[in-house]
């Protein structure tokens, strides 16, 4: 069995809860250790559960209760080197593991692959979950939809894809012009529309759950990124079937949880190092 959610999501702070079999992940921590212990015991979970913590890049939204989180509750840490030293805290040795942008990770029967994404961040990257023949990818803070965006989604039976901004709110609104470049360029967010076109151009037709994820607060609605996403991908037939949910900055999202193969159908996980999509 495959459990997902989203613990928070926005410019307040991000984390997402998968957890595969008997193993628990984070991927970020940028709410407080409060926040993150709380919300995981509303999913009947608990931090002590969690096997690593994978960062996506450096900036406080999604770092920022990793401290006192990791001095309360040593956990393992999976980053790169270039994001861990332009992060203003210190990780222990024990917990400190670095991962390429373009790394596998095996813990237990789950592995995790990084993959390079554009972001205004030194090293940031995305990240795909593999367990017994299923995929979850997470696909926040990236700039455009670049080849290893596209890799991600294929194949996926979860995504969490930013969706960050409605293009005319962000036009009009009382951004000054620098930020706004910012957030629409290539080094910026995900729009509305990028993340709808995204999934309908190449997400697999056997993907179960899109969770739309890092809504801004002042550049979008939950009711825009809702309709613009839906009004975009019902293009495509083959994912009528599909379930679009909706994150939150200050709660827990819809938990969902997906059945794995079993017997003789599962690929362990030297095959799916295998045969997992290539690096970019």
């Amino acid at each position: 069995m495959i459990k997902v959610c989203s613990l928070s999501s926005g410019s307040n702070g991000n984390a997402i809860f998968i957890k595969t079999g008997a193993d628990c992940f984070l991927v970020d921590a940028g709410v407080s250790c409060k926040q993150i212990c709380l919300r995981l015991q509303q999913i009947e979970s608990h931090i002590s559960h969690v096997k690593g913590i994978f960062i996506t890049h450096e900036h406080s939204d999604h770092v920022r209760g990793l401290d006192v989180l990791l001095r309360k509750h040593p956990t393992p840490v999976y980053l790169t080197e270039e994001t861990y030293k332009n992060m203003p805290i210190t990780i222990a040795d024990g917990l400190l593991h670095f991962i390429g942008p373009n790394d596998r990770v095996v813990i237990d029967e789950t592995v995790i692959q990084s993959l390079p994404k554009s972001h205004d961040a030194v090293e940031p990257l995305l990240f795909c979950f593999y367990y017994k023949g299923k995929k979850i990818s997470v696909i926040t803070d990236a700039g455009y939809g670049c080849d290893n965006v596209i890799a991600a989604l294929r194949e996926s039976h979860i995504v969490f894809l930013e969706s960050n901004y409605d293009e005319e709110m962000l036009r009009s609104g009382f951004y000054p012009p620098y930020l706004k470049k910012r957030i629409a360029g290539p080094s910026g967010h995900l729009s509305n529309v990028t993340a709808g076109s995204l999934i309908r151009d190449h997400a697999s037709p056997y993907l179960e759950y899109v969770f739309l994820s890092h809504l801004s607060e002042n550049n979008n609605t939950p009711r825009l990124a809702l309709e613009t996403f839906l009004s975009i991908v019902k293009e495509r037939d083959e994912l009528k079937n599909m379930d679009t949910i909706l994150t939150s900055r200050y709660a827990v999202s819809k938990v969902v949880e997906i059945q794995v193969l079993t017997g003789d159908e599962v690929p362990g996980p030297a095959e799916t190092l295998a045969f997992s999509p290539p690096f970019i």
